[in-house]
C-alpha cells in the first residue's frame, strides 16, 4: 500500500516537513510505503513547500520590517525566472520588533523591496503569499517601493492567498487579530476606501482582495496580478494530483481542525481533490464547531507532539487498504 502523507505546519510548533518525516516513520514500520508532501495554503510554510517543486534556491535580500526597521528576508528564486516571497517575511505579524506595533503604521513597504530585489534579479514570475501579514495599508506600502524601484519591469505577479475577503473589509475581519480596537479599525476601513480611489481600477467588489489587509488587492489594482488559491497553487505545483492517483491513503494535518478548515484551507483542498481515496487527518486539536465536516474523513487522530504523530502513522499503515 502507498500512503500519501501531505500535512500543512502545525503552527508556531511544528513545520510541515517535520510533520510529515514523523507521520510517515510510522507507516513505514508498519510496512507501508510513505510518501511525503509537505504543503501550505498561502501562509506560514509555503515557500518551503514550493522550494522542491518549482527548484528554488535561497536569495537573501535587504528590506524593512512593517515600522521601518532594517530586516533581512530570505526569498526562494528559481533558474527559470520564478520567485517565491511570503509576505509574512517582510510585513509579517510575527516579524522581530523593539518598538511599537502600531496597525495603522505598519506597511508592505518591505515586501514591495523584495518583489523589486527580484525583478533586479531577473524573475519573470513573481508569487507572493499572502498569509500572515501585520499590515492593513491595502497594499500602498509595496506599491510606492516597487514604483521607486522603476516598476515590474514585465515580470508577472501572482498573489496566493487562503481568504475570499474583499478589499474594504479587511480591516473588520483582520484587523483585531493585528492589535486594532474597535475605532482603529474604523479608521483603517475609511482609509482602504479612500485608497481604493486611487487605484487604477477599483478592487471593492472583488473576492479575495482583502487578502494580507488588502494587499492582494493593491496588486491586482495596480500591476494586474492573478489572485489565486494559495492551496490550489501549491496542489497543482507539486503534481498532487499524479500522487493521490498512486496512493491507497491519504492523511492530512494542521494544528487545529475546526470550522474554518473548510473556507480555502489545504485540507479541504486536498479532500475535494481525493475522490474515492479514504483521507485520514492527524492534527493537533479539533474545534468544537467542526460539525458534519468531521464526516469527510475515514479518522481523526489528536497527535500533539512528534510522538503521537509517529503513532498515528502506525496505526494508519495498519488498518489501510
Amino acid at each position: 500500500m502507498t500512503i500519501l502523507i501531505c500535512p500543512d505546519s502545525f503552527k508556531g510548533t511544528f513545520t510541515a516537513a517535520e510533520v510529515a518525516d514523523a507521520i510517515a516513520g510510522g507507516a513505514e514500520e508498519s510496512g507501508a510505503t510513505a510518501v511525503r508532501l509537505p504543503v501550505a495554503d498561502g501562509g506560514e510554510g509555503t515557500l518551503a513547500a514550493l522550494t522542491a517543486p518549482l527548484g528554488l534556491r535561497t536569495v537573501t535580500a535587504a528590506a524593512r520590517n512593517p515600522w521601518g526597521a532594517p530586516h533581512a528576508v530570505t526569498f526562494g528564486l528559481s533558474g527559470d525566472g520564478t520567485a517565491v516571497i511570503e509576505i509574512a517575511a517582510a510585513s509579517g505579524i510575527t516579524t522581530p520588533h523593539d518598538g511599537p506595533r502600531d496597525p495603522v503604521t505598519a506597511s508592505t513597504y518591505g515586501t514591495g523591496m523584495l518583489v523589486a530585489e527580484a525583478v533586479r534579479r531577473g524573475a519573470r514570475r513573481i508569487v507572493v503569499t499572502a498569509g500572515g501579514s501585520a499590515t492593513t495599508d491595502g497594499g500602498a506600502g509595496a506599491i510606492a517601493a516597487i514604483e521607486e524601484s522603476g516598476g515590474l519591469g514585465g515580470a508577472s505577479l501572482i498573489v496566493l492567498t487562503d481568504v475570499t475577503t474583499r478589499y474594504v473589509e479587511a480591516a473588520r475581519v483582520f484587523g483585531p487579530q493585528k492589535g486594532a480596537d474597535p475605532a482603529t479599525v474604523e479608521l483603517l476601513t475609511r482609509r482602504l476606501a479612500d485608497t481604493a480611489r486611487t487605484l487604477p481600477r477599483d478592487p471593492s467588489d472583488v473576492d479575495s482582495t482583502g487578502a494580507a489587509g488588502g494587499f492582494s488587492g493593491g496588486m491586482w489594482a495596480q500591476y494586474g496580478a492573478e489572485l489565486r488559491s494559495g492551496a490550489e497553487y501549491v496542489l497543482d505545483s507539486a503534481g498532487f494530483d499524479t500522487l493521490a492517483d498512486r496512493a491507497s491513503t491519504i492523511v492530512v494535518g494542521e494544528g487545529r481542525l475546526d470550522g474554518q478548515t473548510r473556507a480555502g484551507k489545504i485540507i479541504s483542498a486536498v479532500l475535494a481533490r481525493a475522490g474515492t481515496v479514504p483521507v485520514y487527518a492527524v492534527v493537533g486539536s479539533v474545534g468544537a464547531d467542526l460539525g458534519d465536516f468531521r464526516s469527510r474523513f475515514a479518522e481523526i487522530i489528536v497527535a500533539s507532539d512528534t510522538d503521537a504523530m509517529r503513532a498515528a502513522g502506525r496505526r494508519i499503515g495498519a488498518v489501510a487498504p
